[in-house]
């Protein structure tokens, strides 16, 4: 589909998580909308550097980096990079993150993964703003990619992770107070079910999901990335602080 307009034209953008999934629909679709890209990646080399080809065969620059969004310093570093890279930065979109799921107590449950989930999902994605803040554009966009069982969770066994992505959420609101004086807007999108390596439309939670949805449905990777170009683009100006569900009515 063809758009007669580019909202993002000249913007630089960083996706953390940026080679697959969520994140990889999130560089096609801000690169479409005008936007050059970095993006991270934890392991997936080969996928990230067809990405970059697809990015770059638009006219684009794309550059892919490798780094451990658990450790603050990687973090920081690719910030700085990206920044450096593209000569400015206007767009933070934090959409790293892992799935660690146990039932609170279970003797077995992957206490170590639960650590890592922390580190990721959340420290990471406060290393990543901290590091951003004094490199950012004023009225620059600051978009996170959450969960909406932050605020209703059908299943047992996802205490730890969704408990990540609440305090994405309130960071986001926090975060809004102490830069909205700077123009710079901060929100979180939270997806419902996506259809993804990390939560197929095939999987264990399939059937389940589905039938919670008002849409019956799985909702697709570029649905998120629509919602997250939009509050990345002109038009969403006044929009911060703010949690976006887009999850098929699955919270309705």
């Amino acid at each position: 589909m063809s758009h007669p307009t580019q909202p993002l034209a000249g913007k630089a953008a960083l996706v953390t998580g940026g080679s697959r999934g969520i994140g990889a629909a999130i560089v096609r679709r801000l690169a479409r909308d005008g936007a050059h890209i970095v993006f991270s990646y934890a392991r997936s080399q080969a996928e990230a550097e067809r990405l970059v080809q697809e990015v770059r065969a638009q006219g684009r620059q794309a550059v892919a980096i490798q780094a451990d969004q658990a450790d603050p310093a990687q973090v920081a570093a690719l910030v700085r990079q990206a920044h450096e890279a593209l000569g400015r930065l206007d767009i933070l979109v934090n959409s790293a993150g892992v799935f660690v799921t146990g039932l609170v107590g279970d003797p077995d449950a992957d206490l170590a993964g639960f650590e890592r989930q922390l580190a990721v999902n959340l420290t990471g994605v406060a290393a990543a703003v901290r590091a951003a803040v004094p490199l950012i554009s004023d009225h620059g966009r600051i978009v996170s990619i959450g969960t909406t069982g932050a605020v209703h969770i059908p299943f047992a066994g996802a205490a730890d992770y969704v408990a990540t992505k609440a305090a994405v959420a309130a960071y986001t609101r926090g975060w809004s107070r102490d830069l909205g004086p700077r123009g710079i807007t901060v929100n979180v999108v939270q997806p419902g079910a996506i259809d993804t390596d990390m939560n197929p439309e095939d999987g264990p939670f399939a059937q389940t999901l589905k039938g919670l949805a008002a849409l019956g449905r799985y909702g697709r990777p570029d649905e998120i990335a629509g919602a997250v170009a939009f509050l990345a683009g002109p038009d969403a100006a006044y929009i911060t602080g703010a949690t976006l569900n887009v999850d098929g009515g699955q919270t309705a």
